[in-house]
């Protein structure tokens, strides 16, 4: 789950970070009226989207009065910002944040995040802040340090001279960055973060360190710890299918293909994807229905999938262990009843109860095509999605 900046500013505020003073503004009204309670020479009126590249889409905007204030909110309540990470669609402005501005001397960069190799909290610092750290870790991957925090430990001292090192920062802005690293550390660990960066992180001429942006992802498996987390989801940032999704506890991630899937098993999912791809198409989805599914869930999974107008073929591929095929059946068969079948669908079944499930399919008279293994499905819905 992730959340608007604002909100991450305030999370991180509970833990003495250090960020910019800023109120929320959901009209020109409450915009205008966070300049008055700001009462600052200089403003940022900032677009609250959950995308990166604000600032280049036009996004982000320094002002001087509140006359400028209310111009800028006029022109950014309800546009659509396009960033290089909404897609060619954008996302609908439907929030702002009326922020400080700060005098800047340095933009740095500062992260954690859970590392997969190692199962640990990672600290990532750079001198190259204000840039998309991916670029630079493609073009200059010298200028990241990563820094590993055992769990035994918890953060110390050394990963706040580390970081401060990295960073090149010495005398009293490296106290600060050794007093940083452990704030932010502890909010990462106290609200189950999956995501913590800081970019960019300044110093400002004021020999100051002070978050300037803060993006926030948190483990979704930890959210029952945290009804106030929970709280600032911003439903109009999801996608409506993956919300309907959530429901039913259902791993869903809508994608820019053809096909739609539906599968039990991450690691299956996965493969079903890529062999997709391999036969030349391009999966419209990535869903698990997990290991226990009910006919119901199938069923809402199924809906989903076909709720989606970019599905031109769906292909539906179980193994059966601890989910029974004929589940799987039954649940395809009642959602096909409830809300038809436009496009072809292939299944392939293979496992517990496989045998029954293949005849619950056959007696329902739908025009679904059986494939034998995982290979021939994505051969025979590839053909049928390209003969329509």
């Amino acid at each position: 789950m992730n959340i608007h900046e604002y909100q991450a500013k305030a999370v991180l505020r509970e833990f003495g970070v250090p960020v910019p003073r800023g109120h929320a503004a959901f009209s020109v009204t409450e915009a205008v009226k966070a300049a008055d309670d700001l009462d600052a020479q200089l403003l940022v009126v900032k677009a609250q989207i959950h995308a990166g590249g604000r600032g280049k889409a036009g996004g982000v905007k320094l002002v001087n009065s509140k006359a400028e204030v209310r111009r800028e909110a006029e022109r950014l309540l309800g546009s659509v910002l396009v960033t290089h990470q909404t897609g060619p669609k954008g996302k609908e402005v439907n929030r702002l944040y009326i922020e400080e501005a700060s005098a800047i001397e340095r933009e740095l960069y500062l992260s954690a995040l859970v590392d997969r190799e190692t199962s640990r909290i990672v600290l990532v610092a750079s001198i190259a802040g204000g840039m998309e750290i991916e670029e630079v870790a493609r073009a200059q991957p010298e200028k990241i340090a990563t820094i590993v925090v055992d769990p035994a430990t918890g953060i110390m001292p050394h990963h706040g001279g580390g970081v401060a090192q990295a960073l090149e920062l010495k005398g009293d802005l490296a106290k600060q960055a050794w007093d940083l690293v452990a704030k932010l550390y502890a909010a990462f660990t106290a609200k189950d973060m999956s995501l913590l960066e800081i970019n960019p992180l300044v110093v400002t001429k004021a020999a100051r360190l002070l978050c300037l942006d803060a993006k926030i992802g948190f483990d979704d498996n930890a959210l029952y710890r945290h009804p106030e987390i929970v709280a600032l989801r911003d439903l109009s940032e999801e996608d409506a299918k993956e919300i309907e999704a959530s429901k039913y506890d259902l791993n869903y991630v809508a994608l820019d293909g053809t096909i739609g899937c539906m599968v039990n098993g991450a690691g299956l999912a996965m493969a079903t994807m890529d062999i997709i791809k391999l036969h030349g198409e391009a999966p419209a989805n990535f869903l698990d229905v997990g290991g226990g599914a009910s006919k119901e869930k199938v069923a809402a999974a199924f809906k989903i999938i076909t709720a989606d107008p970019k599905v031109k073929g769906i292909l539906v591929n179980i193994f059966g262990g601890i989910m029974k095929c004929d589940i799987i059946a039954e649940g395809v068969v009642a959602a096909v009843k409830e809300v038809g079948l436009r496009v072809p669908l292939v299944v392939r079944l293979e496992g517990t109860n496989v045998e029954l499930g293949k005849e619950i399919i056959a007696k329902s008279n739908l025009n679904v095509t059986s494939a034998d293994d995982l290979d021939d499905a994505a051969k025979k819905v590839v053909k049928a999605v390209r003969a329509r």
